[in-house]
């Protein structure tokens, strides 16, 4: 879908995606800062959040191949939670599209709070994964709905939900947690894009852009994740998702 975009503008998009990308391959909470800059560039409400998947997908794609080819994570394990997070994604964002999502708006803080205040005190959280508490295929199967749903009707936070999920349930090392959220990532965004795609909600020219930097962004903050592994992950994670509760707080009830 066309829209009209001032020159000087993209530069500034450009590096609000390298910033997302960076950001979110570590910790999760890039739409936190693309999804505004798309806004503020003067997108409507829908197209700038089909046009935020487009850019995300080239983020999470990078970092989920960073991930894999690093082996801290494997495709094939992932791919029952790759087919539910598909139904999900798909389910969500054909209802975003056509019904309004503010009551999501309003729960959302709060569930993040929970999330926040897991990894805070959990001292438990090392480099070593634990005992799984539940299998992986009825993990999959539940999760992979209920959160690909959430990430194609709304979005923020999405990361963060299987982060902790992933340690909490499955036992996960934070490392390898960030890892396998990066591949349920790629595969909700993907599918939300198709959708929004289909329903005409996609400035192709303004995704491009910003997936350029998301690219870039996305390489350099999963290296990092590899290399120092859960001395970064943990307090940007708690930095960021603090910021996300903020601004959903702030956005919701202010």
């Amino acid at each position: 879908m066309p829209y009209n975009i001032p020159a000087g503008i993209y530069l500034l998009l450009f590096l609000f995606g390298f910033l997302a990308g960076f950001i979110d391959s570590i910790a999760g909470g890039g739409g936190l800062i693309s999804l505004p800059a798309l806004l503020f560039a003067g997108l409507p409400p829908q197209l700038a959040l089909g046009t935020n998947k487009l850019q995300s997908s080239f983020g999470s794609f990078t970092a989920s191949l960073n991930y894999i080819k690093n082996k801290k994570a494997e495709l094939k394990q992932a791919v029952p939670g790759i087919l539910f997070v598909f139904i999900g994604a798909g389910t969500g964002t054909s209802l975003v599209q056509v019904i309004e999502s503010a009551l999501l708006q309003k729960l959302i803080p709060f569930l993040l709070l929970l999330v926040l205040l897991y990894i805070v005190f959990s001292p438990d959280i090392s480099d070593h994964d634990a005992a799984p508490r539940m299998k992986r295929g009825i993990f999959y199967g539940v999760f992979g709905l209920l959160i690909g749903f959430y990430d194609g009707f709304f979005g923020p936070g999405t990361g963060n939900f299987w982060v902790v999920m992933f340690i909490a349930l499955l036992g996960y090392n934070l490392v390898k947690a960030t890892a396998y959220t990066k591949i349920m990532n790629f595969t909700s965004n993907i599918t939300a894009l198709v959708f929004f795609a289909l329903g005409g909600n996609v400035c192709y020219r303004t995704g491009f852009i910003m997936a350029a930097g998301q690219l870039i962004g996305a390489r350099l903050g999963s290296n990092m994740v590899i290399r120092r592994g859960k001395s970064i992950v943990r307090p940007l994670f708690i930095i960021i998702v603090t910021i996300i509760i903020i601004n959903l707080f702030y956005k919701s009830f202010l």
